[in-house]
């Protein structure tokens, strides 16, 4: 995998301005913005799995809709464990807030919470490195029911760990980067928010060449 890349392909565009600022325009509208976002992301992913020689995409609003769709349902269904979870942790510590003071209640509550809490972070850490299989296996066979193949995106990610650690990696080393769009404002971190999902949507691309290095054609030079 090519780390670098990621990071600079966006910029041999010579339209490249012009796409990820339409990107960080469009994820202004609520909810629906940002999964057009990921359907762009995807769309990048995409590209690169089939090696095309240009991989930053204008905006198909149509298409990065539908695509961002199936991606938000992947990613909400992986998420799903935490949230549920979160959810009746909440309700338990209402119910404890409303029990007068009751120690042993209170005693649970935090046995409970913590080990909540190290229970998120290591699912956090295993979803970090499965959300990308399951998306692009979803791409590769343009099948949504083909981002839950778990055993298929297991085996993948199992015998690559490497590659999805370099995803992991570069995601946050990305996601780092948003931030730094505060200097220049709003618009700021707009930009370097679509600038970073196309960091991700590349690194994605690169994971799944990586584990079908053997049987992807070779690019056209």
């Amino acid at each position: 995998m090519d780390f670098g890349l990621a990071f600079s392909f966006v910029f041999k565009d010579p339209d490249w301005f012009k796409k990820v600022a339409i990107a960080a325009v469009i994820g202004l509208i609520p909810l629906i913005g940002q999964i057009i976002v990921l359907g762009w992301a995807l769309n990048i992913t995409k590209r690169v799995m089939n090696h095309d020689p240009n991989p930053l995409p204008d905006v198909d609003f149509g298409a990065d809709l539908q695509r961002g769709f199936y991606g938000f349902v992947i990613g909400f269904v992986y998420a799903l464990p935490i949230t549920v979870l979160s959810g009746m942790l909440s309700i338990f510590d209402a119910v404890v807030a409303n029990s007068s003071g009751n120690n042993t209640a209170v005693a649970i509550v935090t046995i409970v919470s913590s080990c909540f809490g190290l229970f998120s972070f290591l699912y956090g850490i295993a979803i970090a490195f499965v959300i990308p299989a399951a998306y692009t296996n979803y791409l590769s066979k343009n099948s949504l029911g083909a981002g839950f193949a778990l055993g298929e995106i297991f085996q993948q990610v199992w015998s690559h760990l490497g590659a999805y650690f370099i995803v992991v990696l570069g995601t946050l080393v990305a996601g780092l980067i948003v931030p730094f769009g505060l200097i220049a404002c709003i618009i700021g971190v707009l930009l370097t928010y679509a600038y970073s999902m196309t960091v991700m949507g590349h690194l994605y691309g690169q994971a799944h060449n990586e584990v079908f290095k053997e049987t992807v054609p070779a690019p056209v030079v």
